[in-house]
């Protein structure tokens, strides 16, 4: 089993890295990146305790913004030390700090919830607060069904494009940090509107002028025929084929090594951005690779 996005509690996920550790033995996937939003601390923190024998590559997700609308990007086998690298991460990061006094505004004042100082404390601590943390401590006084309805009908009318960092900056500090910037789920993520056939040659023009060299192609959501699709288009111009679950733990119900909706093994020859990242992987390779690898 292969899985190339997963997040763990650096971000957003649920997961310690130990605890990620244990489920990624416990279901037998080998290959697999940790891409944290807009933070390598989980990426740098698994790169020291992988076990031999593992195919682990550091990786990254930006939440950005193109010219014509939001979009994430993935960054795969980096130099963690590049500055501009860094420099793209601060600004993500100082980015998402901001989103985040916005969206309390929102619900503060849109539906009157006043949140006390230890929960503000709680969530300024985080290196990379999100939704599902705002949605929990909505949920802890009994506001909304779930995490997702919380988000949906709380949190999710915050929307300012501004808030994130341009694509073209994300792009190029994962290229100039030697790594390979990736669109993630490019058709749209989980909870997202999916795009038009339109709307995604519109983007895809815009991120390939901006230097992306791969899409995210295998996706826990997808069906086969879009799977198909994006394979289809990453060969057509030239993209390296990712795939990835999008991984939350208890954040999301998406089990580790999902890489599609119908449930088809997906193989590392399937995935051409592994050729590419081989170089730059963690681990050794493979040495006691589970069937189907």
């Amino acid at each position: 089993m292969i899985d190339l996005h997963i997040h763990t509690e650096a971000s957003d996920g649920s997961d310690s890295i130990p605890e990620l550790l244990s489920k990624l033995k416990e279901c037998g996937i080998h290959t697999f990146a940790v891409t944290d939003h807009d933070t390598i601390d989980g990426a740098l923190e698994m790169e020291h305790v992988v076990w031999q024998g593992a195919r682990y590559v550091k990786g990254v997700e930006f939440s950005c913004v193109s010219p014509f609308g939001k979009c994430h990007i993935l960054g795969y086998g980096y130099n963690a030390s590049d500055p501009q690298l860094l420099a793209a991460l601060k600004e993500g990061a100082e980015l998402r700090m901001a989103k985040l006094g916005q969206r309390l505004s929102y619900v503060q004042e849109t539906y009157h919830i006043q949140f006390a100082q230890e929960e503000l404390d709680w969530l300024y601590s985080l290196k990379s607060p999100g939704k599902p943390h705002i949605a929990e401590l909505l949920l802890k006084r009994g506001i909304g069904k779930d995490r997702n309805d919380v988000i949906r009908n709380y949190i999710h009318g915050t929307k300012n494009e501004a808030d994130r960092i341009l694509a073209q900056t994300a792009i190029s500090g994962i290229l100039h940090a030697g790594g390979i910037p990736v669109w993630a789920h490019p058709l749209g993520g989980e909870g997202d509107e999916l795009l038009s056939n339109e709307q995604f040659t519109v983007q895809l023009r815009s991120l390939i002028k901006s230097g992306i060299r791969g899409l995210e192609c295998h996706y826990s959501r997808y069906s086969k025929e879009q799977v198909q699709f994006l394979r289809e288009k990453a060969v057509r111009h030239h993209l390296l084929i990712s795939g990835g679950s999008d991984y939350h733990g208890s954040r999301k119900n998406i089990a580790l090594g999902t890489l599609n909706a119908y449930g088809e093994p997906v193989y590392e020859e399937d995935l051409t951005i592994l050729q590419e990242i081989s170089g730059n992987a963690t681990g050794i390779e493979n040495s006691c690779r589970p069937g189907g690898l």
